[in-house]
Protein backbone atom coordinates (compact mmCIF):
# COMPACT_ATOMS: atom_id res chain seq x y z
CA UNK A 1 0.00 0.00 0.00
CA UNK A 2 3.11 2.12 0.98
CA UNK A 3 4.32 2.06 -2.63
CA UNK A 4 1.43 2.11 -4.36
CA UNK A 5 0.81 5.05 -2.49
CA UNK A 6 3.94 6.77 -3.37
CA UNK A 7 3.60 5.33 -7.03
CA UNK A 8 0.22 7.68 -7.20
CA UNK A 9 1.70 10.81 -5.24
CA UNK A 10 4.65 10.53 -7.74
CA UNK A 11 2.09 10.41 -10.84
CA UNK A 12 0.33 12.93 -9.20
CA UNK A 13 3.20 15.24 -8.74
CA UNK A 14 4.28 14.68 -12.54
CA UNK A 15 3.88 18.11 -14.86
CA UNK A 16 0.57 17.45 -17.55
CA UNK A 17 1.48 17.93 -20.76
CA UNK A 18 -0.21 19.02 -24.01
CA UNK A 19 1.21 19.07 -27.65
CA UNK A 20 -1.02 21.58 -29.66
CA UNK A 21 -1.11 21.56 -33.47
CA UNK A 22 -2.90 24.45 -35.15
CA UNK A 23 -3.87 22.67 -38.89
CA UNK A 24 -5.55 23.98 -41.43
CA UNK A 25 -5.80 21.43 -44.69
CA UNK A 26 -3.25 19.38 -43.12
CA UNK A 27 -4.80 15.92 -44.17
CA UNK A 28 -1.57 14.24 -45.85
CA UNK A 29 0.37 14.95 -43.06
CA UNK A 30 -1.49 15.47 -39.84
CA UNK A 31 -1.96 11.17 -39.19
CA UNK A 32 1.76 11.17 -39.17
CA UNK A 33 2.34 14.31 -36.89
CA UNK A 34 -0.01 13.23 -34.32
CA UNK A 35 1.66 9.66 -34.54
CA UNK A 36 4.74 10.79 -34.08
CA UNK A 37 4.35 12.90 -30.87
CA UNK A 38 2.29 10.64 -29.21
CA UNK A 39 5.32 8.25 -29.78
CA UNK A 40 8.20 11.43 -28.68
CA UNK A 41 5.64 11.92 -25.73
CA UNK A 42 3.26 8.94 -24.68
CA UNK A 43 2.28 10.71 -21.53
CA UNK A 44 0.90 14.06 -23.20
CA UNK A 45 -2.63 14.70 -24.80
CA UNK A 46 -2.22 16.07 -28.26
CA UNK A 47 -4.69 18.21 -29.40
CA UNK A 48 -5.55 18.98 -32.92
CA UNK A 49 -6.95 22.83 -33.61
CA UNK A 50 -8.86 22.53 -36.83
CA UNK A 51 -9.05 25.89 -38.51
CA UNK A 52 -12.04 25.26 -41.18
CA UNK A 53 -10.00 23.10 -43.14
CA UNK A 54 -12.05 21.11 -46.15
CA UNK A 55 -10.12 18.50 -47.14
CA UNK A 56 -10.46 16.12 -44.22
CA UNK A 57 -7.91 17.67 -41.55
CA UNK A 58 -10.24 16.30 -38.41
CA UNK A 59 -11.23 13.54 -38.96
CA UNK A 60 -7.52 11.96 -39.89
CA UNK A 61 -6.09 13.42 -36.61
CA UNK A 62 -8.92 11.93 -34.62
CA UNK A 63 -8.52 8.63 -36.26
CA UNK A 64 -5.02 8.90 -35.03
CA UNK A 65 -5.86 9.85 -31.75
CA UNK A 66 -5.59 13.90 -31.14
CA UNK A 67 -8.15 15.59 -29.39
CA UNK A 68 -9.85 17.30 -31.84
CA UNK A 69 -11.35 21.10 -31.79
CA UNK A 70 -12.24 23.67 -33.56
CA UNK A 71 -11.73 27.22 -34.06
CA UNK A 72 -14.21 29.01 -36.69
CA UNK A 73 -11.85 32.29 -37.06
CA UNK A 74 -9.48 32.41 -39.80
CA UNK A 75 -5.88 32.70 -38.55
CA UNK A 76 -3.28 30.97 -37.04
CA UNK A 77 -3.28 33.85 -34.15
CA UNK A 78 -6.77 33.01 -33.79
CA UNK A 79 -6.23 29.15 -33.26
CA UNK A 80 -3.32 29.76 -30.60
CA UNK A 81 -5.31 32.27 -28.59
CA UNK A 82 -7.87 29.62 -28.62
CA UNK A 83 -5.55 26.71 -27.64
CA UNK A 84 -4.09 29.20 -24.63
CA UNK A 85 -7.57 29.49 -23.36
CA UNK A 86 -9.15 26.32 -23.98
CA UNK A 87 -6.29 23.77 -22.93
CA UNK A 88 -5.09 23.29 -19.31
CA UNK A 89 -1.73 21.89 -18.97
CA UNK A 90 1.53 22.80 -17.28
CA UNK A 91 3.78 22.62 -19.93
CA UNK A 92 2.67 23.53 -23.62
CA UNK A 93 4.29 22.00 -27.04
CA UNK A 94 2.94 23.75 -30.05
CA UNK A 95 4.14 22.79 -33.21
CA UNK A 96 3.10 22.90 -37.06
CA UNK A 97 0.74 19.84 -38.54
CA UNK A 98 3.10 19.78 -41.20
CA UNK A 99 5.74 17.47 -40.35
CA UNK A 100 8.44 20.07 -40.66
CA UNK A 101 9.47 19.45 -37.01
CA UNK A 102 10.89 17.13 -35.68
CA UNK A 103 8.89 15.72 -33.52
CA UNK A 104 11.60 13.57 -31.60
CA UNK A 105 13.53 16.95 -30.01
CA UNK A 106 10.05 17.56 -28.35
CA UNK A 107 11.34 15.56 -24.88
CA UNK A 108 14.54 17.49 -24.85
CA UNK A 109 12.93 20.95 -25.09
CA UNK A 110 10.64 19.94 -22.27
CA UNK A 111 13.64 19.02 -20.56
CA UNK A 112 14.90 21.84 -21.17
CA UNK A 113 12.30 23.79 -19.90
CA UNK A 114 11.79 22.19 -16.59
CA UNK A 115 15.56 21.80 -15.94
CA UNK A 116 16.19 25.58 -16.14
CA UNK A 117 12.87 26.85 -15.67
CA UNK A 118 12.12 28.63 -18.04
CA UNK A 119 9.26 29.84 -19.23
CA UNK A 120 9.48 29.10 -23.20
CA UNK A 121 11.66 27.23 -25.33
CA UNK A 122 12.31 28.09 -29.14
CA UNK A 123 13.13 25.31 -31.59
CA UNK A 124 15.11 27.61 -34.02
CA UNK A 125 14.76 25.98 -37.38
CA UNK A 126 17.80 25.34 -39.57
CA UNK A 127 17.11 23.97 -42.46
CA UNK A 128 18.48 20.41 -44.23
CA UNK A 129 17.67 21.45 -47.36
CA UNK A 130 17.59 24.07 -49.47
CA UNK A 131 13.50 23.43 -50.17
CA UNK A 132 12.44 23.82 -46.83
CA UNK A 133 12.20 27.52 -47.24
CA UNK A 134 10.27 29.01 -49.96
CA UNK A 135 12.48 31.71 -52.35
CA UNK A 136 12.03 35.02 -50.65
CA UNK A 137 11.45 33.52 -47.55
CA UNK A 138 15.39 33.12 -45.89
CA UNK A 139 15.67 37.14 -46.45
CA UNK A 140 12.58 37.45 -44.90
CA UNK A 141 13.14 35.86 -41.73
CA UNK A 142 16.52 36.78 -41.41
CA UNK A 143 15.32 40.73 -42.11
CA UNK A 144 12.41 40.59 -39.50
CA UNK A 145 14.99 39.02 -37.01
CA UNK A 146 17.19 41.85 -37.11
CA UNK A 147 14.41 44.45 -37.05
CA UNK A 148 13.34 42.35 -33.93
CA UNK A 149 16.82 42.52 -32.73
CA UNK A 150 17.17 46.06 -33.28
CA UNK A 151 13.61 47.57 -31.70
CA UNK A 152 13.34 45.18 -28.83
CA UNK A 153 16.86 43.76 -28.05
CA UNK A 154 15.95 40.10 -28.78
CA UNK A 155 17.93 37.41 -28.00
CA UNK A 156 16.14 34.73 -30.49
CA UNK A 157 17.86 33.78 -34.00
CA UNK A 158 14.41 32.30 -35.10
CA UNK A 159 11.35 34.84 -34.25
CA UNK A 160 8.94 32.72 -36.16
CA UNK A 161 10.15 29.25 -35.14
CA UNK A 162 6.45 27.39 -34.53
CA UNK A 163 7.89 25.28 -32.42
CA UNK A 164 7.94 25.96 -28.85
CA UNK A 165 7.54 24.85 -25.33
CA UNK A 166 5.52 26.95 -23.07
CA UNK A 167 5.15 26.98 -19.47
CA UNK A 168 1.71 27.72 -17.96
CA UNK A 169 2.91 30.56 -16.43
CA UNK A 170 3.43 32.21 -19.72
CA UNK A 171 0.38 30.74 -21.45
CA UNK A 172 -2.35 32.11 -19.13
CA UNK A 173 -0.09 35.34 -18.84
CA UNK A 174 -0.04 36.03 -23.21
CA UNK A 175 -2.97 38.63 -23.85
CA UNK A 176 -2.77 37.67 -27.43
CA UNK A 177 -3.82 40.10 -30.08
CA UNK A 178 -2.49 38.55 -33.67
CA UNK A 179 -5.22 37.04 -35.79
CA UNK A 180 -2.29 35.46 -38.45
CA UNK A 181 1.01 34.79 -38.53
CA UNK A 182 2.12 37.59 -36.39
CA UNK A 183 1.75 35.14 -33.69
CA UNK A 184 4.90 34.37 -33.41
CA UNK A 185 6.60 38.02 -33.14
CA UNK A 186 3.99 38.71 -30.50
CA UNK A 187 4.82 35.83 -28.76
CA UNK A 188 8.66 37.09 -28.49
CA UNK A 189 7.85 39.98 -27.78
CA UNK A 190 5.70 39.25 -24.64
CA UNK A 191 8.69 37.04 -23.30
CA UNK A 192 10.91 39.52 -24.06
CA UNK A 193 9.00 42.88 -22.13
CA UNK A 194 8.01 40.45 -19.11
CA UNK A 195 11.68 39.67 -19.39
CA UNK A 196 10.72 36.03 -18.46
CA UNK A 197 13.71 32.99 -18.50
CA UNK A 198 13.77 31.84 -22.32
CA UNK A 199 15.98 29.27 -24.24
CA UNK A 200 16.48 28.53 -28.12
CA UNK A 201 17.79 25.53 -29.62
CA UNK A 202 18.62 24.92 -33.55
CA UNK A 203 16.88 22.40 -34.90
CA UNK A 204 16.40 20.87 -38.44
CA UNK A 205 13.68 22.25 -40.18
CA UNK A 206 12.59 19.82 -43.34
CA UNK A 207 10.59 20.89 -46.41
CA UNK A 208 6.94 20.30 -47.24
CA UNK A 209 5.46 16.72 -48.75
CA UNK A 210 4.29 17.33 -51.84
CA UNK A 211 0.98 17.20 -51.26
CA UNK A 212 1.13 19.71 -48.29
CA UNK A 213 1.54 23.37 -48.89
CA UNK A 214 2.23 26.26 -47.37
CA UNK A 215 -0.51 28.99 -46.26
CA UNK A 216 1.72 31.91 -46.01
CA UNK A 217 1.16 34.46 -48.53
CA UNK A 218 5.02 36.37 -48.71
CA UNK A 219 4.26 40.03 -49.08
CA UNK A 220 0.73 39.87 -47.77
CA UNK A 221 1.67 38.25 -44.32
CA UNK A 222 5.56 40.48 -44.26
CA UNK A 223 3.69 43.49 -44.51
CA UNK A 224 1.18 42.68 -41.83
CA UNK A 225 3.86 41.12 -39.67
CA UNK A 226 6.35 44.54 -40.35
CA UNK A 227 3.22 46.52 -39.02
CA UNK A 228 2.95 44.52 -36.15
CA UNK A 229 6.16 44.89 -34.81
CA UNK A 230 5.98 49.01 -35.58
CA UNK A 231 2.73 48.91 -33.05
CA UNK A 232 4.41 46.39 -30.70
CA UNK A 233 7.32 48.69 -30.20
CA UNK A 234 4.51 51.43 -29.71
CA UNK A 235 2.86 49.69 -27.07
CA UNK A 236 6.20 48.19 -25.30
CA UNK A 237 8.39 51.49 -25.88
CA UNK A 238 5.80 54.34 -26.24
CA UNK A 239 8.52 56.84 -24.68
CA UNK A 240 11.13 55.96 -27.76
CA UNK A 241 8.65 55.12 -30.03
CA UNK A 242 6.87 58.99 -29.67
CA UNK A 243 10.42 60.24 -28.66
CA UNK A 244 11.73 59.75 -32.34
CA UNK A 245 8.83 61.02 -33.93
CA UNK A 246 9.05 64.12 -31.37
CA UNK A 247 13.08 64.31 -32.70
CA UNK A 248 12.52 64.56 -36.50
CA UNK A 249 9.30 66.62 -36.22
CA UNK A 250 12.00 69.33 -33.79
CA UNK A 251 14.46 68.76 -36.30
CA UNK A 252 12.69 69.98 -39.33
CA UNK A 253 11.23 73.13 -37.29
CA UNK A 254 14.38 74.07 -36.08
CA UNK A 255 15.69 73.79 -39.54
CA UNK A 256 12.38 75.82 -41.30
CA UNK A 257 13.67 78.09 -38.60
CA UNK A 258 16.88 78.53 -38.67
CA UNK A 259 17.22 80.95 -41.53
CA UNK A 260 14.28 83.18 -40.30
CA UNK A 261 16.41 83.73 -37.10
CA UNK A 262 19.57 84.17 -39.27
CA UNK A 263 17.40 87.34 -40.94
CA UNK A 264 16.01 88.47 -37.97
CA UNK A 265 19.57 88.83 -35.88
CA UNK A 266 20.94 90.69 -39.27
CA UNK A 267 17.49 92.94 -39.72
CA UNK A 268 15.61 92.83 -36.76
CA UNK A 269 13.06 91.94 -39.18
CA UNK A 270 10.58 88.85 -39.98
CA UNK A 271 10.15 88.54 -43.50
CA UNK A 272 8.54 85.47 -44.19
CA UNK A 273 5.91 84.86 -41.52
CA UNK A 274 4.23 81.72 -43.21
CA UNK A 275 7.43 79.81 -42.71
CA UNK A 276 7.92 81.21 -39.06
CA UNK A 277 3.82 80.16 -38.42
CA UNK A 278 4.82 76.61 -39.90
CA UNK A 279 7.68 76.32 -37.82
CA UNK A 280 6.03 76.99 -34.62
CA UNK A 281 3.46 74.72 -35.46
CA UNK A 282 5.69 71.92 -36.39
CA UNK A 283 7.74 72.16 -32.81
CA UNK A 284 4.04 72.36 -31.18
CA UNK A 285 3.52 69.21 -32.75
CA UNK A 286 6.80 67.96 -31.80
CA UNK A 287 6.06 69.04 -28.05
CA UNK A 288 2.68 66.99 -28.48
CA UNK A 289 4.44 64.26 -29.38
CA UNK A 290 6.58 63.87 -26.50
CA UNK A 291 3.85 64.60 -23.97
CA UNK A 292 1.61 60.99 -25.68
CA UNK A 293 4.69 59.39 -25.44
CA UNK A 294 5.11 60.47 -21.55
CA UNK A 295 1.46 59.45 -21.34
CA UNK A 296 1.65 55.85 -23.67
CA UNK A 297 4.66 54.87 -21.45
CA UNK A 298 3.06 54.99 -17.84
CA UNK A 299 -0.64 53.49 -19.50
CA UNK A 300 1.95 50.93 -20.97
CA UNK A 301 4.30 50.23 -17.64
CA UNK A 302 0.37 49.97 -16.08
CA UNK A 303 -0.32 47.41 -18.55
CA UNK A 304 3.11 45.58 -18.20
CA UNK A 305 2.60 45.39 -14.25
CA UNK A 306 -0.73 43.70 -14.83
CA UNK A 307 0.63 41.38 -17.08
CA UNK A 308 3.41 40.47 -14.34
CA UNK A 309 0.80 40.03 -11.84
CA UNK A 310 -1.34 37.53 -13.84
CA UNK A 311 1.79 35.77 -14.27
CA UNK A 312 2.86 36.06 -10.80
CA UNK A 313 -0.71 34.42 -9.55
CA UNK A 314 0.52 31.13 -11.26
CA UNK A 315 2.63 28.58 -9.82
CA UNK A 316 6.08 28.11 -10.71
CA UNK A 317 6.96 24.09 -12.40
CA UNK A 318 8.61 22.15 -10.29
CA UNK A 319 12.55 21.76 -11.73
CA UNK A 320 12.36 17.69 -12.03
CA UNK A 321 11.40 16.37 -15.56
CA UNK A 322 9.17 14.07 -15.78
CA UNK A 323 9.78 10.24 -15.40
CA UNK A 324 9.75 9.67 -19.23
CA UNK A 325 12.11 12.26 -19.88
CA UNK A 326 14.60 11.53 -17.05
CA UNK A 327 17.71 9.53 -18.40
CA UNK A 328 17.40 5.93 -17.29
CA UNK A 329 13.78 6.47 -16.27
Amino acid sequence: MDDLARRLAAEASRPSVAVLLPCYNEAATIAATVAAFRAALPEATVYVYDNNSTDGTAEAARAAGAVVRHEPFQGKGNVVRRMFADVDADIYVMADGDMTYDPTAAPGLVDLLLRDQLDMVVGARVDSEEAAYRRGHRFGNAMFNRITTTLFGSPFKDIFSGYRVFSRRFAKSFPASSSGFEIEAELTVHAIDLKLRTGEVPLPYGKRPENSHSKLKTYRDGARILWTLVNMYRAVQPLRFYGLIAGVLAMGSLGLAAPIIQTYLETGLVPRFPTAILSAAVMQLAFLMLVCGLVVDAVSGGRREMKRMRYLDLPALACEPPAAHRPGG
